[in-house]
């Protein structure tokens, strides 16, 4: 019962990280785009960036909470953990996602501010 349970908590978790991991990126990269001025280059190589610690700190909680609470014995004490683990994991991700957003929109109000700046820089010929 046991090992059932935690092939399952990590086949479920890590499952809706990748499928988070790759909607995220796939979706992600147009905001990128126009958060780092239109340079397309620039949002993918963010992009791909996010996506590598999105993976390295979901897995690393996924199984760094494999040793939390008691082992279940029977059906229901499995679908317990179960639920608990993997609701804990999806609250995960959903704040690791704000917080990316979050981070995303600040500096690319900075690197579009730079843009500009030489842009303009640029133009006047200086």
């Amino acid at each position: 019962m046991v090992e059932i349970a935690y092939a399952l908590y990590l086949l479920i978790t890590i499952a809706i990280t990748v499928w988070v991991a790759h909607t995220l990126s796939k979706n992600g990269e147009i905001f990128l785009t126009e958060c780092f001025g239109h340079d397309a280059q620039l949002a993918r190589s963010t992009n791909h960036l996010l996506v590598v610690g999105f993976y390295l700190v979901n897995i690393g909680f996924i199984t760094l909470t494999l040793s939390l609470g008691n082992e279940p014995q029977t059906y229901t004490e499995a679908i317990r953990f179960l639920s608990g683990k993997v609701g804990l994991a999806v609250i995960v991700l959903g704040a690791m996602h704000f917080f990316n957003m979050g981070a995303i929109a600040h500096f690319g109000r900075k690197v579009n501010s730079w843009l500009r700046e030489q842009a303009r820089r640029a133009a006047a010929g200086l």
